[in-house]
């Protein structure tokens, strides 16, 4: 978030019943700030972004999405982490309720 305007910090909690990742401010509170519901959705490692460069992004991001063909553009701290949240999420897709 303090690299690209329109990106913001979030905390997410992934979550199997329901099937959804709820994301918060990492300030605190404990209502979440929204969620991206994850049965039927599709995840995937992006290598390139568009503006990427221009923002200066990390190449750790991943994109979710889901059955309602919503796009969210995600950025882990590390490519290792990025891998993490991907077979994570798949898992929850596929075996969530």
């Amino acid at each position: 978030g303090h690299r690209r305007k329109n990106w913001k910090v979030r905390k997410f909690v992934l979550r199997e019943d329901p099937a959804y990742l709820h994301y918060y401010d990492p300030a605190g509170g404990e209502d979440p700030l929204g969620a991206i519901r994850l049965r039927g959705c599709v995840v995937t490692a992006v290598e390139d972004m568009p503006d990427s460069k221009k923002y200066d992004i990390d190449n750790n991001l991943f994109e979710v999405i889901t059955a309602n063909e919503i796009h969210y553009y995600l950025q882990a701290a590390s490519s290792a982490e990025r891998t993490e949240w991907i077979k994570a999420i798949q898992t929850v897709a596929r075996t969530g309720k």
